[in-house]
């Protein structure tokens, strides 16, 4: 068994193990991710939505502080990552428009309106057909809507292939591998094996998997996160060159209880999501949820069915009880956490690189992280069994 040292070791190379580490490297740390495709992950299924005020939701005011809290760093975030790699990350501050289509639907956007008012909130209701005159393409039986210009959109593919870039600038090794277990010596994380039977020694280990970090062999029960995967499907058309306009903003809407979203890139593609489902682990596209969301997109854009479908996807997302990450000092030494995310990963993602980092320097989290210290579960139980290796499940 060969082994190699870092000062921290991330397990996990998805958007948010790859800000980890690059943050890291920058403050310093001799820095390594484990991951057997550094990149993928559910960036490579997300809309990208950077949506701090149209995901509001009752009971979620601490998170909505974190989620603000990284969306104002966005514009810097993104500009500091496309000087430093060239590559521009589809950033845009286009705004979001959420809409009704029936009475039901009116009355619950009223009550976020209402709710987002008393959070301080900028949005402002429009009648259905201001609405319209926004966004032409837009079904006539639209009854009103938010708009929220604070609202914005990145594309997590050109984000997450950024970081990479990023991360090889900065001196951060890939070990393209599986992560088998977490090693611990004299209760303290101290490293990693990887499926190969290479040990990969660290002086801090971080543990950002996405939905699989709750599988992590090695990982003591009352330590491991509690985290689930929520799958969610997700389609790609494309708006025709020399095309007028589909959308020019990002438009959702809940129809018949289901939540849609239209996502318009400036390269023409068009993002339709998403679904929620339990379902484990599977991450099948199935045609039920491929016509449930054409079906409601088209009910709230007609026009959508004379598009080309270009693709379709299915991702995991990495749930937690109440719906908020974990991150920083775990109860095990040398272990910290940046999971469990959920629909907020590609938002939060700025902030979530400066906390890591802080903690991995100080040993303590930022003050607006610290709500989401993983020990707020310490008396949980764990989510899946501790044994499973992340190399035994679906990418």
């Amino acid at each position: 068994m060969s082994s190699r040292t870092s000062d921290v070791l991330v397990v996990g190379g998805g958007i948010i193990g790859l800000v980890t580490a690059w943050r890291a490297a920058q403050r310093g740390f001799t820095t390594a991710v484990l991951d057997p495709e550094p990149g993928g992950g559910a960036a490579q299924v997300a809309a990208g939505m950077l949506a701090a005020v149209t995901e509001l939701h009752h009971g979620e005011q601490t998170l909505l502080a974190l989620n603000l809290a990284s969306a104002h760093r966005y514009p810097d975030f993104a500009a500091e990552l496309t000087d430093l790699t060239g590559h521009d990350l589809g950033y845009r501050r286009s705004g979001t428009l959420a809409v009704a289509l029936d009475a039901d639907d009116r009355a619950h956007l009223r009550e976020l309106h209402a709710l987002q008012r008393e959070s301080g909130l900028a949005s402002e209701w429009l009648s259905g057909r201001e609405c319209r005159r926004l966004e032409p393409m837009l079904a006539p039986g639209v009854r009103g809507g938010l708009r929220v210009d604070g609202d914005h959109q990145v594309d997590p593919r050109r984000l997450a292939a950024a970081l990479v870039a990023a991360c090889e600038r900065a001196g951060v090794t890939f070990h393209r591998e599986w992560a088998e277990r977490l090693i611990v010596v004299r209760e303290r994380a101290a490293g990693a094996v990887t499926r190969a039977g290479t040990e990969l020694a660290a002086g801090q280990v971080v543990l950002a998997a996405g939905s699989l970090s709750g599988r992590l062999a090695g990982v003591p029960r009352d330590v491991l996160p509690p985290v689930r995967p929520v799958k969610g499907q997700v389609l790609r058309l494309t708006v025709p060159e020399r095309a007028a306009p589909f959308l020019t903003r990002t438009v959702r809407a809940v129809v018949r209880g289901s939540h849609v979203y239209l996502v318009p890139r400036e390269n023409g593609e068009l993002v339709v999501g998403a679904t929620s489902e339990e379902q484990g682990w599977d991450t099948t596209v199935t045609a039920g949820g491929v016509y449930e969301l054409l079906r409601d997109a088209h009910e709230l854009v007609p026009g959508i069915t004379e598009l080309p479908l270009t693709e379709t996807r299915a991702g995991l997302r990495p749930g937690s009880p109440d719906n908020a990450p974990l991150l920083g000092p775990s109860a095990l030494d040398g272990l910290l956490l940046a999971t469990g995310h959920y629909r907020n990963g590609v938002l939060l993602t700025p902030v979530t690189g400066d906390a890591l980092a802080h903690a991995l320097a100080t040993g303590e989290l930022p003050e607006e992280a610290r709500p989401f210290t993983p020990r707020r579960f310490s008396a949980a139980p764990a989510a899946l069994p501790a044994r499973a290796a992340l190399s035994e499940l679906p990418a």
